[in-house]
């Protein structure tokens, strides 16, 4: 029997990193299973542990699921499907 919190039942998402996130992460992106958002970032934070800037990046950056901003909704009740792209957006600056 299989519960939602095992992520084997899950499909996999990519996360894309943008500015100093992949600066941070040391690649354009990774594939993780997930059936939420909160599950996704758990899975690149232990991918990207050895980093030890990635957690603090990724705690001030953006996130979009697709198009659609997360803001500041619980990334524990964002549910994501199989084939889903997470954007992680640090803030930019610039002219």
């Amino acid at each position: 029997m299989t519960t939602s919190n095992d992520l084997s039942v899950h499909g996999h998402v990519t996360i894309r990193y943008w500015a100093s996130a992949r600066a941070a992460a040391g690649r354009e992106s990774d594939s993780v299973p997930a059936g939420t958002l909160a599950e996704a970032l758990a899975a690149v934070r232990a991918l990207h542990a050895e980093s030890s800037r990635f957690a603090d990046v990724l705690a001030i950056c953006s996130i979009l699921v697709g198009s659609d901003p997360v803001g500041s909704r619980d990334p524990a009740h964002i549910d994501l499907r199989p084939g889903d792209v997470v954007e992680l957006l640090p803030p930019f600056a610039g002219g």
